[in-house]
């Protein structure tokens, strides 16, 4: 439903929120209990971000083995029960202006003092065939999300730098078996890392190889691989494949006076403060350390605060 309010001819607020996963879910229960005039702006017809897209949530307190769609239904729940305001819109650029700020989308202009980011992060695809189908069933972007589900078994990590090794070294704790696929001849994380690694039985490093396919019906059952050098190519038994070949922040309407480190995240601390008085930035969209639905949530909260504290 189309809840805009009018004021002078616009859509004014005293805060927007761009992104309805856990942050934007977080922050939209937080202002609604500050009083704030707030709508949320959201994209896709369903909140939660890519928590709806996990089978099982093992690692959120008191919710163990919660359905990530359930999950995510839940924080939309507790939103719409404090009456908060939403508007499906896809963002595409940000205005800002002393004393106010536009945020533009393809369902018109809105206005507001004070904008929180928390539109989140994408993992990098492989973009080969079964990653999406098999998405939920066996292909993770998060081992530390979902590798106690593979106990015992075997799993594929495709991937070369530091979270692809951490990865490894993580699910290698639980899993019989454990493959570190990487399409060159020598691993880019740090050597420290490598070191634990190299010194692991139950890890192998497939090294000079691409995945072709992932393979299955209902559920993983093999990776179509292929050596670079050789040409060799073959199918790889394994019941899961964690894919770490990086992250990318959604922040393609991020206008530049909004600070960004290399990697494209917006700089901003634990109160989500960025360098542009009224604009926040929430969860995975963020520079920090741990990206989880438990740090993002806890970002919401943060930055409601800080926004009503006129930081």
């Amino acid at each position: 439903m189309d809840i805009r309010r009018k004021y002078n001819g616009k859509n004014q607020y005293d805060l927007i929120i761009i992104g309805s996963g856990p942050a934007g879910l977080s922050a939209a229960i937080y202002a609604q209990r500050a009083g704030l005039d707030t709508l949320v702006l959201e994209k896709e017809y369903i909140s939660g971000g890519q928590v709806v897209n996990t089978a099982e949530v093992d690692n959120y307190p008191g919710l163990p083995g919660m359905n990530g769609y359930e999950l995510g239904m839940k924080f939309r729940s507790h939103a719409d029960a404090l009456e908060a305001k939403f508007q499906i819109a896809e963002v595409k650029d940000i205005i800002i202006e002393e004393t106010q700020k536009t945020v533009r989308t393809n369902e018109g202009d809105f206005y507001a003092k004070n904008i929180i980011i928390s539109t989140g992060a994408s993992h990098r695809k492989l973009g080969v065939p079964g990653e999406r189908e098999l998405a939920g069933m066996g292909v993770s972007y998060c081992a530390t999300c979902d590798g106690a589900f593979f106990r015992g078994r075997t799993v594929a990590v495709v991937g070369g730098g530091d979270v692809a090794v951490g990865d490894a070294l993580f699910l290698a704790r639980g899993c019989e078996k454990v493959y570190l696929i990487h399409r060159r001849d020598e691993l880019r994380a740090a050597k420290s890392l490598q070191k634990k690694l190299m010194a692991l039985p139950n890890v192998e490093i497939i090294w000079d190889t691409v995945v072709h396919e992932i393979c299955g019906e209902d559920q993983v059952e093999a990776l179509f691989i292929e050596n670079k050098k050789t040409g060799a190519k073959k199918h790889l038994p394994v019941d899961g494949v964690f894919v770490a070949v990086g992250m990318k922040p959604n922040t393609n309407m991020v206008p530049d006076e909004i600070k960004k480190d290399e990697a494209g995240y917006i700089v901003a601390d634990e109160n989500c403060v960025t360098n542009v008085t009224g604009i926040f930035a929430a969860g995975d969209v963020r520079t920090k350390m741990l990206r989880q639905i438990i740090t993002a949530a806890a970002d919401g909260a943060n930055a409601v605060e800080s926004v009503q504290h006129g930081i």
